[in-house]
């Protein structure tokens, strides 16, 4: 009960925090951000380097840091786009670090070092551009994405457990997360492209209906590669959650691993649909 308790009154704290950032104040939003992409970095660098190469390992949380505050002034303030390139410097000193390092036994280090900065701060940085749609900050579509994602997780809970953990049910990649079923699979995808049309008509998300489901197919189906994916580096690494910053619910790359993959592919269709 005292686990319940812990997970519920977290929830309610991190859900109130993601709320009142995301449409209130585009500083807040952006405090956030920072915030979020620092700590997963630092939360994948733990689990991958293990106090490894410090120097390179902050110099690539520096150069996450930078691409979310330079893409983020951009859009906010005007700043020139060629200034976003600057963190490049950063990633030629990571190369310059294990050059003279030479802990060369460790070299893979590296690669997870800008594995981190693809897979984390890359679709961080380009979040912006959803908060940010003809130059006015609203938080709303982006929002809007995260409710699609907890709707498609909510869904494929409920239906793969009522209907996707019997004996003959196929399980979705029983070597990574033995529990998810296709049936939960697309139980979740129904949930979320019924959210996405909800939020149309309630008007939270001013885009045409056909794009509402195929954005709602994208969502759900980019999410469940992205919660896979980190359980695949969770397993990799022999560790149950990337932290513990959230009492009762883990790191904050447990939080937002489907996010990473979902909203990423989600902005690039609105990009090439010409909706952003």
């Amino acid at each position: 009960m005292n686990n319940l308790v812990t997970r519920s009154i977290s929830g309610i704290v991190f859900i109130a925090v993601m709320l009142v950032c995301l449409l209130t104040d585009k500083y807040l939003y952006g405090a956030l951000g920072l915030f979020i992409t620092v700590g997963m970095l630092l939360e994948f660098y733990k689990l991958s380097t293990t106090g490894r190469h410090p120097h390179a390992k902050w110099l690539a949380v520096a150069a996450g840091a930078a691409w979310f505050a330079l893409s983020f002034s951009h859009l906010a303030w005007g700043l020139d786009v060629r200034f976003i390139a600057l963190p490049v410097v950063l990633l030629a000193l990571i190369a310059v670090t294990a050059v003279f390092g030479g802990d060369i036994a460790n070299m893979e280090d590296y690669a997870y070092l800008f594995t981190g900065l693809l897979y984390i701060a890359c679709p961080l940085a380009l979040s912006n551009f959803l908060v940010f749609r003809g130059g006015e900050f609203s938080g709303m579509l982006i929002l809007c994405f995260f409710i699609m994602i907890w709707c498609s997780d909510v869904g494929a809970y409920c239906i793969g457990t009522a209907f996707g953990q019997k004996p003959d049910s196929r399980k979705l990649a029983p070597a990574i997360s033995p529990k998810k079923s296709w049936v939960g699979f697309w139980g979740g995808m129904a949930f979320c492209v019924a959210a996405a049309l909800l939020l149309k008509y309630a008007g939270l998300m001013d885009l045409p209906a056909v794009h509402c489901v195929a954005l709602g197919i994208i969502v759900h189906t980019g999410g469940v590669c992205g919660d896979l994916f980190e359980s695949l580096w969770k397993r990799h690494f022999g560790v149950k959650d990337s932290g513990n910053i959230i009492p009762g619910h883990g790191g904050l790359l447990d939080r937002f691993d489907s996010a990473l993959i979902a909203i990423t592919l989600g902005a690039i269709y609105l990009s090439l649909m010409s909706l952003l």
